[in-house]
């Protein structure tokens, strides 16, 4: 039996990829959300010198003893809420919420929730040596949980930076949930989201009703010779964000002499999975619909090929296709075809 999973898994690059490959290289001082996520992409990257400058303070008595606190530290994970912000004789004061979950190399993990303290001295009234947004301080205390159940709804009394804050929880999450599983998830390019509105009714509604309005998140999650990964999250109308779960069905492939080259001899779906990320996948805001296109090789003659629609506020799938066939000619099978009308 060969189980689509193993195919769709085997299909994701020419080379095998790492579960947890290391982060790409980010260097971001242009917000207080942007700066912590290079603290602790530094950190996640060993360049623990990196780290050590982004505080005005110095966090340790040195880089070695600052760095010797990450020995057992395999992957940290990061979850920021909405910043706030004071102002006082020309310098910018922000205050952070955070969560973090801290993976050691025994497997074990600790989750820390607290808050980050940055300041910001006016640029335009600076000198040489020009100082950047930096770290004041930090104030973490141990914490059960998940990473947005600890998350602290505020610190700091001063206003609320204008952000998107769907946006901002949209990025931490996908940070949180993906950041060890996606190879792509520092990367600057998977950092920022396509974003999709998508206003709709619920069925027990009258036509006058006002639609509401959910939001999509598309990350960029992994990328090989010929296919591309993306991960999904989605805001309610009160801006609560969650990733997406997607149908998919779990197939038995029977070939002619247990052979993948050979004859498909029987195709079959033998239950259904949920999955977190799409291969190949476009939103299409005409007909609500996502649309999946997963080759198994590079020439495209072996794929499969899925249809989610939203309707009712989350996404059902509606129609799969596949060619399990490795014969060059592209002779998909509908496998599963529901009415796909909003």
């Amino acid at each position: 039996m060969m189980r689509f999973a193993l195919i769709a898994a085997a299909a994701m690059a020419a080379s095998p990829v790492p579960a947890l490959a290391q982060e790409a290289y980010l260097d971001d001082r242009s917000t207080p959300e942007a700066l912590l996520r290079s603290l602790y992409n530094a950190v996640n990257r060993q360049e623990y010198a990196r780290a050590f400058d982004y505080f005005s303070t110095p966090p340790a008595a040195s880089v070695e003893a600052y760095a010797a606190g990450y020995a057992e530290t395999e992957h940290v994970a990061l979850a920021t809420g909405a910043a706030t912000t004071e102002g006082a004789a020309g310098t910018t004061f922000y205050a952070v919420p955070v969560a973090i979950r801290a993976r050691g190399k025994d497997g074990g993990e600790q989750v820390f929730a607290g808050c980050y303290t940055l300041r910001l001295s006016n640029p335009q009234i600076q000198g040489t040596p020009y100082t950047p947004l930096h770290i004041e301080k930090a104030s973490l205390k141990r914490a059960e949980g998940a990473l947005n159940d600890v998350l602290p709804a505020q610190c700091g009394d001063g206003a609320p930076v204008e952000a998107d804050a769907a946006l901002s929880n949209a990025r931490a999450m996908f940070a949180a949930t993906y950041g060890e599983t996606c190879t792509l998830a520092g990367d600057p390019e998977a950092a920022e989201p396509q974003v999709y509105s998508i206003p709709f009714n619920y069925s027990y509604e009258s036509a006058d009703t006002p639609k509401h309005e959910a939001r999509l998140f598309r990350f960029l999650c992994d990328r090989g010779a010929y296919n591309e990964l993306h991960a999904y999250l989605l805001a309610d109308e009160n801006g609560n964000v969650s990733p997406l779960q997607f149908a998919t069905p779990e197939l038995d492939i029977q070939y002619e002499n247990d052979d993948r080259e050979g004859k498909v001899e029987d195709l079959r779906i033998i239950g259904y999975k949920t999955d977190g990320r799409l291969v190949n996948s476009e939103y299409d805001p005409e007909t609500l619909t996502l649309l999946s296109h997963a080759k198994w090789r590079g020439m495209g003659d072996a794929f499969s090929s899925g249809k989610w629609i939203f309707r009712e506020g989350s996404f059902s799938l509606v129609r799969y296709d596949m060619d399990a066939s490795y014969d060059g000619e592209s002779e998909p099978v509908t496998l599963l075809d529901y009415h796909s009308g909003p």
